[in-house]
């Protein structure tokens, strides 16, 4: 299958009027057409506006994948607005559903060289931006929560060329098996014992996995 990088995004953090107040958030993301370079803390141009949960050399990257619009667009009943960066993501990618991407695997893009790092977890800036509910309980419970990289060599990258993957460390890792361990427990204590010790995992989800009850007696 072929797996390409679709469409670029970058993004301000804006202030946004909300009749529960002000929201500040780099959710926005807008297409660029033109190349840019991609460091480890992510793509030029590019902000985060809460760096507590958001962004880092962890989370580099969001990806989200192109086979997930459609149903998400009937979903939250979006229209014509409902284009590329719809879910804040850096890559729009094809050929990279949550089934066939597994943690740590590497790949090229460009002349960068990225990792993937952990699933990405929807919160309340996608709630906010759609005004849907229950869009993180659809995404997480669907599993087309995207994921992240983390950049291990920079590089320029663009719109429209191919991912190639380098190497899979670890096969038996898809991001659907680390959205089942965190949501829903499946794999039980020896999955959360093994993702509290496994390198390729963010220190964000390893850290949530060492605090679950019984991993480190």
């Amino acid at each position: 299958m072929t797996q390409t990088l679709l469409s670029l995004q970058v993004g301000k953090a804006q202030t946004i009027a909300l009749e529960s107040g002000d929201w500040r958030s780099a959710i926005h993301k807008k297409p660029v057409q033109t190349r840019l370079f991609l460091d480890v803390e992510g793509l030029t141009g590019d902000q985060q506006a809460n760096r507590k949960f958001h962004g880092g050399p962890d989370k580099a990257v969001c990806c989200f994948c192109e086979e997930h619009y459609a149903g998400l667009r009937e979903f939250v009943g979006a229209g014509d607005e409902f284009s590329f960066g719809a879910f804040g993501e850096n890559f729009t990618v094809t050929g990279m559903t949550e089934e066939n991407v597994f943690l740590g695997d590497i790949y090229r893009v460009g002349s960068a060289v990225v990792q993937v790092s952990q699933p990405r977890q929807p919160c309340i800036n996608l709630v906010r931006k759609w005004g849907h509910a229950d869009i993180i309980t659809h995404m997480t419970t669907q599993n087309t929560t995207g994921f992240y990289f983390r950049v291990l060599q920079t590089g320029e990258v663009e719109a429209g060329i191919p991912l190639e993957l380098q190497e899979r460390p670890l096969p038996d890792l898809s991001i659907v098996t680390l959205n089942d361990a965190k949501y829903r427990k499946v794999g039980g204590i020896e999955m959360a014992r093994r993702l509290s010790t496994t390198p390729e995992l963010s220190e964000e989800w390893t850290q949530n996995f060492r605090k679950r009850k019984g991993v480190l007696d």
